[in-house]
């Protein structure tokens, strides 16, 4: 740290001495930027909530092209782009379980949106993106408990304009984009027309296997987009927005491979009571005798030495099709208000196909069982995301410029969605085995079983529909000249039901064949075995028992198609709301005082992973926020500091326990609520002009975000663990994975998670900026930009252990902008992460290594003997890119 800080005071210094030997030209002023964070027009530095804005012009001179970008520039926001995950302070969403929402609400032009993909689009299309830092519990309702972030697109113009963008990098990487907007010829009506279209044909991660594609941001994407802009007359007006796009990527974007798993060896790991599972997309021979296009190194995993080296043999794919989005806005202005409806939609359908991991009975790659079923362990994935959702809201708000300025609004949002996932024995195909098994892989004490023609070890289907309602108002009254009050309430209620078909199956896995009661009339057990017919082994519930919370029906199986099936039906309902003061002693200067209540409504674990045991519903969550904050410009300088404090109730984090019923161990998937957690820190974002044409932007936030309430919780990656504070239960004498196969010695597993930080949480940031822009008579600007980033270390999880911790990093980016006398050509050249530096986009995850022996009674042959350990996977940011971009306005 003490050289960054060193980087940092020293251009301190010499924007100083910039700043004295220039004094006389000191009357450069910061320009004023309106938005939209209370759903009306205001200065920046008017809005009493922490909001970081960029607007285009902003991110073409920084360099922010992505989220990941903003989150640099932004204090407490941390982004996933690999699972598409966001939080704010500490507050976010840890699962892609869709029946759970996210914790930060995204709103494209007023839409609500369960992706950021709209937040991510580019400069071209995005007139501002305003990022709003913690509960916005009454105007932003909906999920917002972590914060909002707000999208607005460019609109269309009432006179010509053109543009066009080319931009080329490093890795094969393109980007072609332009708008055109004017006038229709029909009087008060206005158009724009947009088109992108990306393409990245060389991987950031090098993959050795012979005749298999690199990976790392390979895509192949296209977004068109076209508005409409009327003038009705005076008072009413409208606007509408519809865009498509399409995805046909290799391994790039959201779901595919972007981690690193640190291990000199091949990734291995225990699940349930012994039997190692591999990871079959590694082309790893000498375990494997037989793989195709095997790594030319053998069992040494690349990556051991080497971040971005993988030996794969089989790749990510990435597709996104049928997506549509639609929105709209129509006002109506009335003397003393205005009416405004915002609606609009999406309908998207996202694939991704990708390696699973399998248990192996063997450390090879097939074998021949008794009775002449040849296994060839080799899975692959499919996974799915079928959406539509569609979003209402009618607000009435005041016009005038009165002491009081008042917004009461409806709302109404509906979704509808399918997540399937299934896993297939991709290299089986033999489909009528021995055992008398009709043309499937199941087995039962008479052989009896449900058809499987497409060989699907793991089956999931789940359909949930979601209904949030909402009524809301908010009152600002200026009760004397440098005095505001603010006072706001919102209702909300949230409904979701739906239905989960489940069938899952054991292949070809050890402990399958050591359970002979399964199959008492084989020996030894058969090779497969339908988990979904053994309602105990997946804790299914007893006949004649409660059913767990928030379910409304189960069927334990169905003959005819294998599956078991459970339904979903719950409510959640909460009031929020706001109470803020205010303070403007001059029109330079803003102090406030706030307090929000913010609200997540629960949902459910299904899809994904889960199989129908144990509780799917989570509780609601709930934040408590206290909040001061200064905003302060000088002649020079603009300042916004911010300090907050939440109380944060029932965070939904999500959770593998494996079962020890002494069946199957099949692993357990469930939400948990951790009681009690605090969310707390300091923010600093500046603006410096200390001359004319140079500006120095630097950000600073502490982030102490932190369990304060949570005992008796397993770590997946180490069960095994006792804390200090487990409690005595029921002694069984029973041996498990928890206690590595000695008793359980009468105490609760799980551990007092009590001061952990909460995941993703970096409890430092740092982020700079200066630029200088240098004007010439013959060759028009140039604007030199350097960037730099720090970010501290984190974790991916609830649990405080090196394994799920990411370490710090920083990056340096550099651009200069050339613009052509004329203004109308742009030249802009740019490098990021210029050092090449590793970076993590939020904690590792983990996943746990046993040195079980198990012996095979089929083939009689010992189990791979692994070392005991954890292997940790780490989210990596891109490595260094370069380029140049072409920007183009014809009028």
């Amino acid at each position: 740290m003490n050289s960054r800080f060193f980087l940092l005071a020293s251009t301190a210094l010499v924007a100083s001495t910039l700043a004295t030997a220039a004094a006389a030209q000191n009357n450069n002023t910061i320009e004023e930027l309106v938005i939209t964070a209370e759903k009306r027009e205001q200065s920046l530095q008017d809005v009493p909530v922490a909001v970081t804005a960029f607007t285009s012009e902003r991110r073409d001179l920084i360099g922010i092209n992505t989220v990941a970008d903003i989150t640099n520039f932004t204090p407490g926001l941390q982004y996933s782009s690999q699972l598409d995950r966001i939080s704010l302070r500490g507050v976010g969403r840890l699962t892609n379980v869709h029946g759970a929402d996210g914790a930060v609400a995204i709103y494209s032009d007023g839409i609500y949106t369960s992706s950021t993909v709209e937040a991510g689009k580019t400069p071209l299309f995005v007139d501002r993106t305003e990022v709003l830092r913690g509960p916005q519990g009454t105007l932003y309702g909906r999920n917002s408990i972590g914060g909002a972030i707000n999208v607005l697109s460019k609109r269309p113009t009432k006179d010509w304009y053109a543009e066009t963008r080319v931009n080329l990098a490093n890795y094969n990487h393109y980007t072609v984009e332009g708008a055109l907007s004017g006038p229709t010829g029909i009087e008060g009506v206005t158009f724009r027309l947009a088109a992108n279209r990306e393409k990245q044909t060389e991987g950031w991660i090098d993959n050795i296997v012979p005749g298999m594609p690199d990976e790392g941001n390979i895509i192949d994407t296209m977004m068109i987009e076209g508005q409409l802009k009327f003038e009705f007359n005076e008072r009413f007006s409208g606007w509408v927005k519809l865009s498509t796009i399409n995805w046909d990527n290799g391994a790039g974007g959201p779901g595919s491979r972007q981690t690193w798993t640190k291990s000199s060896t091949y990734p291995t790991y225990e699940q349930g009571n012994g039997a190692i599972v591999l990871n079959p997309g590694y082309g790893c021979y000498g375990i494997a005798t037989n793989v195709v296009n095997a790594s030319p190194m053998g069992c040494v995993n690349p990556a051991g030495t080497d971040a971005r080296k993988i030996a794969s043999t089989v790749p990510y794919k990435v597709a996104l099709r049928d997506t549509y989005i639609f929105a709209s806005e129509f006002t109506y202005s009335f003397d003393a208000f205005d009416v405004k409806y915002v609606g609009g939609g999406t309908r998207y359908h996202y694939y991704l196909d990708g390696p699973t991991p399998v248990d192996y009975t063997a450390p090879i790659t097939s074998y021949t069982i008794p009775g002449g079923l040849v296994i060839n362990p080799r899975y692959v994935f499919n996974y799915q995301e079928d959406e539509r959702w569609f979003s209402n809201e009618l607000n009435v708000s005041s016009n005038g410029d009165g002491a009081l300025q008042w917004l009461v609004g409806a709302y109404l949002y509906k979704e509808s969605y399918e997540q399937p996932v299934y896993t297939t024995m991709a290299d089986q195909p033999q489909v009528a085995g021995p055992f008398g098994l009709p043309s499937t892989f199941c087995g039962k004490t008479n052989n009896a079983c449900a058809p499987n023609p497409n060989r699907r070890i793991y089956d999931n289907n789940p359909h949930l529909d979601i209904t949030s309602k909402a009524a809301f108002g908010q009152i600002d009254w200026q009760f004397t000249e440098t005095w505001k009050l603010t006072v706001g309430l919102r209702y909300s209620d949230d409904h979701k039901e739906g239905f989960e078909d489940v069938r899952l199956l054991c292949f070809a896995v050890a402990s399958c064949y050591a359970k002979p009661e399964l199959n008492p009339a084989i020996p030894g057990g058969v090779p497969v075995v339908d988990l979904t017919q053994t309602p105990s082994v997946v804790s299914a519930p007893a006949a004649g028992t409660p059913l767990p919370a928030g379910v409304s029906s189960y069927t334990s199986y169905d003959p005819a198609t294998g599956m078991a099936h459970r339904t979903y039906d719950q409510s959640w309902s909460a009031t929020t709301g706001t109470l803020g003061i205010q303070w403007e002693p001059d029109s330079d200067t803003m102090a406030y005082g706030r307090y929000s209540r913010g609200y997540k409504a629960g949902g459910f674990r299904l899809g994904i992973d889960t199989v129908l045991g144990g509780s799917p519903q989570t509780d609601a969550e709930f934040a408590d926020s206290f909040e001061i904050g200064l905003k302060k410009n000088f002649s020079n300088l603009q300042t916004n500091v911010a300090l907050f404090h939440y109380q944060y109730e029932n965070a939904q984090v999500p959770l593998t326990v494996a079962s020890t019923s002494g069946g199957l161990a099949q692993a357990q998937s469930i939400f948990y609520n951790v009681p009690e957690a605090i969310s707390q820190g300091f923010e600093l974002e500046t603006i410096w002009q200390p001359i004319d044409n140079l500006q120095i932007l630097f950000n600073y936030s502490y982030l102490d975000a932190h369990v304060t309430k949570a005992n008796g919780v397993i770590d997946p990656a180490d069960p095994a663990a006792l804390d200090k504070d487990a409690r005595p239960t029921v002694t069984t004498g029973a041996t498990d994975i928890y206690t590595q196969g000695q008793p359980n010695g009468g105490f609760q597993r799980g551990q007092n998670l009590e001061g952990n930080p909460l995941p993703n949480a970096p409890k430092n940031k740092v982020a700079l900026n200066v630029n200088y822009t240098l004007e010439t008579e013959s060759m028009g600007s140039f604007t030199p930009s350097v960037s730099y980033s720090w970010r501290d270390e984190q974790y991916g999880a609830i649990f405080q252990r090196d394994y799920f911790k990411s370490p710090s990093w920083d990056q340096w980016d550099a651009r200069v902008t050339w613009v052509v006398p004329g203004e109308k050509l742009k030249v802009i050249v740019y490098g990021k992460n210029l050092a090449d530096t590793l970076g993590y986009e939020g904690g590792a995850g983990a996943g746990r290594r046993a040195g079980s022996i198990y012996q095979n009674p089929l083939i009689g042959q010992p189990q791979l003997n692994v070392t005991q350990g954890v292997t940790s996977s780490y989210p990596l940011t891109p490595p260094r890119t370069f380029g140049i971009e072409l920007q183009y306005k014809f009028f």
